[in-house]
């Protein structure tokens, strides 16, 4: 029997959905886009050019909803690494766009270079638990240009070989992100069929969907890249100052964005991604080690379960700007209630300070709290085997079991968990090998993958032709 936390009662969540319905049918959303308004108006919304204002009668929401491909996989060029969606077998991605690292030398902190950023996504790509890449850092030296897009696009698919969770800024882009994905993935027939990328579109609160990224998505069409809808309302800020309220209307953001690109594109896999997250009361900036942000991100992942649509989920983590005490215990906290939810994807290990600030060790040991998250979420295995009821009785009072076959059979199985992160030994032993604490241990960790560790090579004819993509990009820059 699976372990789950529950945060919405069933007739909860259907008065969310019907509350949103309200919202957008009465007050509507700002729609940035000029083609987005045309789309939806062709859609059967209402259209206020004046204001762009647009709104949703409720037969255009529940179509959308019905328009939805809900059972899809995302695939990887790695074998055995493809996420088939909506089954709640969680797998981490990595946040997004910080600007800083903590040097995992010298343990300053200090603005991300390409270097940081080609550690991390390294390291990433040899932590089985992280399934999909999403850029951790923006390198602070990397080109601003169409040649420097081109050149980081390769760079991605080089050094991380899971699913690519990463598109493009601006629709003049769109032609050379098409280019590179059937340079390395093949036609777009194959793309369209095995989904080895998807995107995030993030609608802005408070009910806005902006210009620039919604029409660069929108320039793929045809290609059935699947989304990940993720408005970031800020509770108190961005969004009333409540928990159900800050859901509602997080619900609205990713229902607007949902009927844009069905309409836009009937049958697109969609990815049920808000990230609800609240306000520092003291400093009106985000909080991340709030537990309100967990709770609502699983209450939203609930409700991707009521669309019946996979869903992304973001926990929350740490407001610690060093791995420490704080850390460990913030993100163990922030992170049980989401996995225990069960999304399919869970955003955000490896960051510090509000996830602007990147770190290797904690990189590393965010995915042994995962794994232990994840064994918790596996619960009790009651099949009829399990049960050794015979074996109770044969053994008797004062017996032992530890040398039966099936104590053996159990410590290999997935009913125990056994760390290789951290200390589970007796004093002495630990004494002996050095007292190394975790941090110690996790920086050895990152060491040895740094040194040892390479990803899966692109074949060299896709080597040679994204070598003669970059050049073509760098010479139009």
């Amino acid at each position: 029997m699976k372990s789950f936390f529950q945060v919405l009662s069933e007739d909860e969540r259907h008065r969310v959905h019907e509350e949103s319905l309200d919202i957008l049918k009465t007050t509507g959303v700002r729609i940035e886009t000029d083609l987005g308004r045309r789309i939806l108006k062709d859609a059967g919304a209402v259209v206020d050019e004046n204001n762009k204002i647009v709104k949703f009668p409720k037969t255009l929401v529940e179509t959308s909803l019905k328009q939805i491909t809900r059972e899809f996989t995302l695939s990887a060029r790695r074998p055995g690494h493809d996420l088939i969606m909506n089954k709640g077998n969680s797998t981490l991605c990595l946040d997004g766009n910080g600007t800083m690292v903590l040097d995992y030398k010298t343990c300053e902190r200090r603005p991300a270079t390409y270097a940081d950023w080609e550690n991390v996504t390294r390291l990433s790509d040899a932590l089985d638990e992280i399934g999909v890449f999403w850029c951790q850092v923006e390198p602070g030296d990397r080109v601003g240009d169409i040649g420097g897009t081109v050149d980081y696009l390769c760079r991605v698919f080089r050094n991380f070989s899971k699913h690519i969770q990463e598109g493009i800024d601006k629709v003049d882009e769109a032609p050379w992100y098409l280019e590179i994905l059937q340079t390395i993935f093949g036609s777009r027939e194959e793309i369209r069929k095995n989904h080895p990328v998807s995107w995030l579109l993030c609608p802005q609160s408070p009910l806005s969907i902006d210009k620039t990224f919604t029409d660069a998505y929108l320039a793929t069409k045809g290609w059935n890249i699947p989304v990940g809808i993720m408005p970031m309302p800020l509770m108190g800020s961005s969004a009333p100052g409540n928990m159900i309220s800050t859901i509602i209307q997080g619900n609205c953001e990713v229902l607007s964005m949902i009927c844009l690109l069905e309409a836009n594109e009937p049958g697109l896999p969609i990815i049920y991604a808000p990230a609800l997250a609240v306000m520092n009361p003291r400093t009106a900036t985000p909080g991340y080690a709030s537990m309100e942000f967990s709770i609502m991100d699983s209450a939203a992942t609930e409700m991707a379960g009521y669309y019946g649509i996979p869903s992304e989920s973001s926990p929350g983590g740490s407001d610690a700007h060093v791995v420490n005490i704080q850390e460990a215990y913030e993100n163990a906290a922030m992170n049980l209630p989401t996995i225990l939810s069960c999304p399919d994807i869970i955003v955000g290990p490896g960051m510090l300070d509000g996830s602007m600030v990147s770190s290797l060790e904690k990189l590393v040991i965010d995915t042994e709290i995962f794994r232990l998250g994840r064994h918790a979420q596996r619960g009790v295995n009651t099949n009829d085997e399990m049960w050794l009821t015979d074996l109770i009785k044969k053994t008797g009072p004062g017996g032992t079991y530890l040398l039966e076959e099936s104590t053996v059979k159990a410590v290999r199985s997935d009913d125990w968990y056994i760390s290789d992160l951290g200390s589970h030994e007796t004093y002495d032993r630990w004494k002996e090998k050095g007292k190394k604490d975790v941090l110690e241990e996790a920086h050895e960790k990152v060491n040895q993958i740094l040194k040892n560790h390479e990803p899966l090579p692109l074949d060299d004819d896709v080597e040679q032709e994204l070598d003669k993509i970059c050049k073509r990009a760098s010479a139009m820059a």
